[in-house]
């Protein structure tokens, strides 16, 4: 079992940045795969970043060149870099692990992110 708990969420002005925050516990060393997705009202959750157990990142268009996914092994927490941040970048964001091997998959409870204009 795999707990997240996410962090870091607020309001921001355009143009200004937050970190997101992932801090995991449990049978962590059995996730290969870590996302960052976002949700607002009556739309699907979208992709924004994914981070492997190699290392290998991928990103939403969106927010390709403004958004960094990362992570610190020592505090098992992966963290969501985002600047330049506009109004449609305003989401609850969520957290997502993936255990392959069992076919597990757990998310954290969301952080809302607000980008005022």
């Amino acid at each position: 079992q795999v707990q997240l708990v996410e962090s870091g969420g607020g309001l921001v002005q355009a143009g200004g940045s937050l970190r997101l925050s992932c801090a995991a516990s449990g049978i962590i060393r059995s996730i290969n795969v870590m996302r960052w997705y976002r949700q607002t009202p009556g739309k699907q959750r979208e992709l924004v970043a994914q981070l492997t157990r190699g290392g290998t990142t991928n990103y939403a268009d969106s927010v390709k060149g403004r958004f960094t996914i990362s992570r610190d092994n020592a505090k098992n927490t992966v963290y969501l870099q985002m600047n330049s941040l506009k109004s449609e970048d305003t989401a609850v964001y969520y957290c997502y692990a993936y255990n392959p091997t069992a076919g597990s998959e757990y998310w954290g409870q969301g952080t809302q992110v607000t980008v005022s204009s």
